[in-house]
């Protein structure tokens, strides 16, 4: 399947890896509607790409991302006087659902891993779009912001519910209380990123990282140990785990990928995994669903 093409974003695969580069440079990457309608299109079309084995999100230019388009001025959070352009183009209730939220829950959603090279100035949704990717590497160029009470907004993109769980409370708490943009290295000190490189080496280091994950291992289990661990942060009781691994250790158990893994170790061989995510991923989730937008 040739990948699409988009109006803000490209889209690349190259042996297995697909790199998602957001393409605004003029405007460092500043996040629009069509934005969010261009990476939730590519993250359908990765998680259906059975050739996809993970994912990369860039940025063209030197900048990640610079958070939302202000080129509606004092109207650009203001949906209710946009006739129809406001950043969240989805309603439930009556309520707009915020655009950013669309996307990180998308991506929450990946069947494949997800790997942010994060290659300069990274504000707003430029940070909280990657709290549900899985791993962040960043520039030493880049730069990070949650700048929401600075312009007289709130923390947004299900931030709230990603960001302490990757840099505790305390952190989460001050970086949103007092908005100041901070560095790559505090980023790193804090745990919001995994590793600073180089500008040159950032995404060579991304796609070593992507390779790894790639070349050896089976991608049903990758899409289920990415449910498992994402959709376990949020669980009541550790009983909610165990009924979830159970439930995929019995399923993978009988599948040519576990007699695949196996016979590969004895015989000291790279593995050819057979199964399909698009075709053989197993529910292990009759207990759980997504809660309605409220």
């Amino acid at each position: 399947m040739a990948a699409p093409t988009f109006e803000t974003i490209t889209l690349e695969v190259e042996e297995g890896v697909a790199l998602i580069t957001l393409n605004r440079p003029d405007k460092l990457n500043a996040f629009t509607t069509q934005m969010m309608r261009d990476l939730i299109a590519a993250f359908d079309f990765t998680d259906a790409e059975d050739a996809v084995r993970a994912v990369i999100v860039t940025g063209a230019g030197r900048g990640f991302c610079a958070g939302a388009d202000l080129s509606a001025g004092a109207q650009t959070f203001d949906y209710s006087s946009r006739a129809g352009q406001a950043q969240a183009a989805v309603k439930q209730d009556g309520v707009s659902r915020d655009g950013g939220g669309l996307v990180t829950l998308r991506i929450y959603d990946s069947l494949k891993p997800v790997i942010a090279a994060v290659n300069g100035p990274a504000v707003g949704i430029g940070v909280t779009m990657q709290l549900a990717m899985d791993i962040r590497l960043a520039s030493t160029e880049a730069r990070f912001g949650l700048v929401f009470a600075r312009r007289g907004l709130n923390p947004e993109a299900c931030s709230s519910w990603f960001l302490p769980k990757l840099v505790g409370v305390q952190t989460a708490l001050e970086w949103c209380y007092t908005g100041r943009v901070f560095p790559a290295q505090e980023a790193l000190d804090k745990g919001l990123v995994r590793s600073l490189h180089a500008p040159e080496d950032l995404l060579p280091a991304a796609r070593l990282l992507a390779r790894e994950i790639a070349d050896n291992t089976a991608p049903v289990s990758i899409a289920l140990t990415r449910q498992l661990i994402w959709r376990m942060a949020g669980a009541s009781h550790p009983m909610e785990a165990h009924r979830a691994d159970s439930r995929g250790i019995e399923a993978r158990g009988r599948m040519a990928d576990a007699r695949e893994g196996v016979t590969s170790f004895l015989e000291k061989r790279p593995p050819v995994y057979p199964d399909k995510v698009s075709s053989d991923l197993p529910d292990i989730w009759p207990q759980w669903q997504a809660p309605e937008f409220l």
